[in-house]
């Protein structure tokens, strides 16, 4: 499911940002400073952040500068009450990617969250486990930044990210990695889940053999 993380200091904009967008559709994590804001996107990939710029401990534009100087493409969508011409330059200067003032309706933040989801995307929903992001047949991401895999690799990594937690037997797998003349046999696959496995594993990832059926990539954390 498409993970948002909110960050923003008043209590109760926070849950009702939460509540509207987790009714959208979204899984949404919160945060209420910028210290946990920066700690929630070094952990986790994001398919967006939503942030305001009055934050206490590091405010909204330094968490901003500190993502982006971090080399994180995430998308960010900046709310704020400041709403003069030098902060909305200066926010998208420092890298945001959409910009609105407080007060707000809850429905055009829906639709802008979801149009720079889109974009970000290039219109197709990522498969995303933990900090890993998978688009399949594109790209993948870790911890936001590009996770760099040969293309069949990237096959079985979105074969197994479709279902997390669950058997993906050999012959999906197979069906998976073949072209218009057939998919590829057993031993083909075999060595490419070994050679993911390795690449996975030094990042917190386990994918477990159930032998004779297929492997399991399992929920990152185990949660």
């Amino acid at each position: 499911m498409t993970q948002i993380l909110v960050v923003e200091d008043d209590p109760d904009l926070r849950v009702t940002l939460r509540q509207a967008l987790t009714a959208a559709g979204y899984t949404v994590d919160t945060a209420a400073d910028g210290q946990a804001a920066l700690a929630a996107v070094a952990g986790r990939s994001y398919a967006l952040v939503v942030l305001d710029l009055g934050l206490p401990q590091i405010d909204g534009l330094d968490v901003l500068r500190r993502v982006r100087a971090g080399q994180n493409s995430v998308p960010v969508l900046v709310l704020t009450a400041r709403d003069g011409l030098e902060h909305k330059v200066l926010g998208l200067k420092l890298g945001a990617d959409d910009y609105l003032a407080k007060p707000f309706e809850l429905e055009e933040l829906e639709a802008r969250a979801a149009a720079l989801i889109r974009r970000a995307s290039g219109g197709q929903q990522a498969l995303i486990n933990g900090p890993l992001q998978v688009y399949p047949g594109q790209l993948a991401k870790l911890r936001g930044a590009p996770f760099s895999l040969p293309k069949r690799e990237l096959d079985v990594l979105a074969a197994l990210m479709h279902r997390p937690g669950h058997v993906v037997q050999k012959a999906r797998l197979g069906a998976a990695l073949g072209d218009r003349n057939g998919g590829v046999g057993d031993n083909a696959v075999e060595v490419y889940v070994h050679r993911l496995r390795r690449k996975l594993e030094r990042e917190g990832f386990v994918i477990r053999t159930v032998h004779g059926v297929g492997y399991v990539l399992e929920p990152f954390g185990g949660y």
